[in-house]
């Protein structure tokens, strides 16, 4: 649920000079300015779900201001519109009050004045805003498919999160690949009042080289050449929401000396800023390592480290949590049926068998794509057979092919790290490959449709 910051302003007056002037002054205070000559042009710009407010002139040919207002709330009776007038004009400004106006300033006026009146209607669009979504949420509510699993370890994670969603704790989640990290980080914003703003989870090992400042704190037009136009940062979109630093160990030194400052003060200068913007934020960050081994082996900072470890939550691996598998896999398999429009398939004794006996290195995300395979039927009849039926060297084909399917499931079809992993040269993968009717590139598919 996302709607934009309550930070815009629509500027309506006919009077360019002035128009001009004061639509540069607001921006300066960081608002969101789009001015328009006419209340005609302006009102074309306007939805219900607009995030922010009006600021027209009384007086104006064609639609005046009493007109803008009529037509305003029509579109939208709670989106605020603050009337300026000359002091000439004062009783029908007291009367667009009475029909709804949220305040009228007199020309001329004290800038201050006008920002205050425009801070108190943006905060009041925010609330209407957040009721809204809140509203919407509560009505698409669905039950909870996240963190299923009986085992006592989900259910005691299970419980924290309940127990700590609401709160605006920072969190830090450990856990190892494909264990379900942002499905816990997920499961605490959905939980709590942050759920009706945005959840923005950034891949911390995925940020361009060269390129992490602007990613992360965004930039204003003409910081350096080619900025043409504002940039607003990934920290900056989850203001009032949640932020999701995925794979947290792996930013450079110089990203984690920058995050410091964004946990510390809850603000952020985007490149070229005059000023520094105070954020409201949750800060959730993920790691697939022992954080406090990084900052023993230095890899990672120490105070960051402690910033985020307000409270830690561990997600445990499937293999720690083995009796939760059968009721993973049946979600799955029916929720892959259903993308399809397939009926689901049964689980024999071979899926059985593999569900029993894989480690599953690779955690839910591997046990999914698993069930995915089975429910698009690309599981060879050979490899479904019991597994104590044959003689001995059908068992070893069998035990082959499930070797490397699973090796390229988790490796998401790269042929050279499967090579390393199995220990055989290019060719002879490659022909038992084609032996076994398996296709690196399905795998590669497959891989990326599930990001």
């Amino acid at each position: 649920m996302t709607f934009a910051s309550p930070r815009a302003v629509t500027l309506v007056d006919d009077d360019d000079d002035f128009r001009l002037a004061l639509a540069e002054r607001l921006r300066l205070d960081d608002l969101d300015v789009h001015d328009f000559a006419s209340a005609e042009a302006a009102l074309k710009g306007l939805s219900s779900n607009y995030a922010g407010m009006v600021v027209t002139d009384l007086r104006m040919p064609g639609i005046d201001g009493r007109g803008l207002l009529t037509r305003v709330q029509a579109l939208d009776p709670d989106l605020p519109v603050v009337m300026m007038t000359g002091h000439g004009d004062i009783e029908d400004a007291v009367a667009a009050l009475r029909n709804g106006a949220y305040d009228f300033i007199a020309k001329p006026f004290d800038f201050a004045r006008l920002r205050e009146s425009l801070g108190r209607a943006l905060e009041k669009r925010g609330l209407v805003l957040d009721n809204r979504a809140l509203s919407r949420a509560m009505a698409a509510a669905r039950p909870q498919t996240t963190l299923l699993g009986e085992s006592p370890a989900i259910q005691r994670l299970r419980a924290v999160i309940d127990q700590v969603a609401d709160a605006d704790t920072d969190v830090l989640i450990e856990g190892p690949t494909g264990a379900g990290k942002e499905v816990v980080a997920r499961a605490l914003h959905d939980g709590g009042r942050r759920r009706v703003h945005r959840f923005v989870a950034v891949n911390c090992g995925a940020l361009p080289e060269g390129l992490v400042e602007i990613e992360l704190f965004g930039c204003e037009p003409g910081a350096f050449p080619g900025a043409l136009r504002r940039r607003v940062g990934l920290v900056e979109q989850s203001h009032r929401g949640t932020l999701f630093l995925d794979e947290v160990e792996s930013l450079s030194s110089s990203a984690q000396i920058a995050l410091l400052r964004v946990i510390e003060q809850r603000e952020i200068q985007p490149i070229g800023a005059p000023a520094p913007r105070s954020l409201d934020l949750r800060i959730l960050a993920a790691s697939k390592i022992d954080l406090a081994s990084a900052v023993a082996q230095g890899s990672f900072r120490e105070d960051l480290f402690y910033r985020l470890n307000v409270l830690k939550l561990r997600v445990p691996p499937l293999a720690e949590r083995r009796e939760d598998i059968p009721l993973l896999f049946a979600h799955f398999l029916a929720l892959a049926s259903a993308q399809r429009g397939l009926a689901p398939r049964p689980i024999d004794d071979a899926v059985r068998h593999v569900l029993l006996q894989d480690p599953w290195p690779g955690n839910v995300r591997q046990l999914a794509h698993f069930a995915e395979r089975v429910a698009l039927g690309l599981i060879e009849p050979a490899a479904q057979s019991a597994p104590g039926q044959g003689g001995l060297a059908e068992r070893l084909d069998r035990f082959e092919r499930a070797a490397m399917d699973d090796a390229l499931t988790r490796h998401a079809g790269l042929v050279a790290a499967v090579c390393e992993e199995l220990e055989l040269p290019r060719k002879t993968l490659y022909d038992r490959l084609a032996r076994h009717g398996l296709r690196p590139a399905d795998y590669r598919d497959r891989a990326q449709a599930a990001e």
